[in-house]
């Protein structure tokens, strides 16, 4: 029988992060409970979650600040719990690696449903795939190649101008889909499926903040760029 996959849940209601435990248990998943945000970061390192349910209103560490930290170190995906429901706040868990965002108060079956998402989305970055329409400049292996840059799914790597890049997993998809489409202008809603799925309940904004996360970390190289087609969507263009 295979492992049981592992979900940390950290959350500072007691009452919120054992009912939560109990639905996914009954889903046969293996779950670990945090109260606080120094609990947590010391949880994820014993019990090494597939996994984190990552309250942000926490004790002490808050869950921006746990967010941080896991990054660092790790691309192991995130759901954010927050009762806040502006914009702002939504941006913010995007922009520091949060794979999605549940607000509170939720519905356990889509937090499981949105779990079980989350969850084959990682899975499916780690499985290689035949690509019919492959770009001629991909490698096998799901690994794609240009001047200062490489992009391997199989392994889960970005080297650019020779640095191994920590890239958390949406961020890695996106610019791999990109690059091994070049010249290819997609709108926000294609990256949205092509990406998160048709399950991700999400705007197009989440795009936007994963290309900026991008464009932080890699500069335009010699012969491509990753650009903005206004009014449109993105593209990785090869001059």
């Amino acid at each position: 029988m295979a492992d049981k996959q592992r979900i940390l849940v950290v959350d500072d209601d007691e009452s919120i992060a054992e009912l939560v435990s109990l639905y996914l248990t009954k889903e046969c998943f293996q779950t670990e409970i945090a109260y606080d945000g120094e609990a947590a970061l010391a949880a994820f390192k014993e019990f090494n979650p597939d996994l984190i349910l990552l309250d942000i209103m926490l004790p002490g560490i808050d869950g921006y600040e746990v967010l941080r930290e896991i990054r660092k170190t790790s691309a192991t995906p995130v759901i954010m719990l927050s009762a806040k429901g502006e914009v702002f706040d939504k941006v913010l868990g995007l922009e520091l690696g949060a794979d999605d965002y549940v607000m509170k108060p939720f519905d356990s079956k889509e937090l499981v449903a949105r779990c079980k998402a989350v969850l084959r989305r990682t899975a499916a970055t780690s499985q290689p795939k035949q690509n019919n329409n492959e770009a001629p400049n991909a490698l096998s292996g799901e690994c794609v190649e240009y001047d200062d840059l490489v992009v391997n799914k199989s392994n889960y790597q970005v080297i650019y101008k020779g640095v191994k890049l920590d890239m958390p997993p949406k961020e890695l998809e996106l610019l791999y889909f990109l690059a091994v489409n070049p010249n290819r202008v997609f709108t926000r809603e294609q990256l949205l499926d092509k990406i998160w799925g048709y399950e991700y309940v999400g705007d197009t904004r989440t795009v936007d903040v994963h290309v900026k996360r991008l464009r932080e970390k890699i500069k335009d190289g010699a012969n491509w760029t990753l650009s903005t087609v206004w009014g449109v969507g993105y593209k990785f263009e090869v001059s």
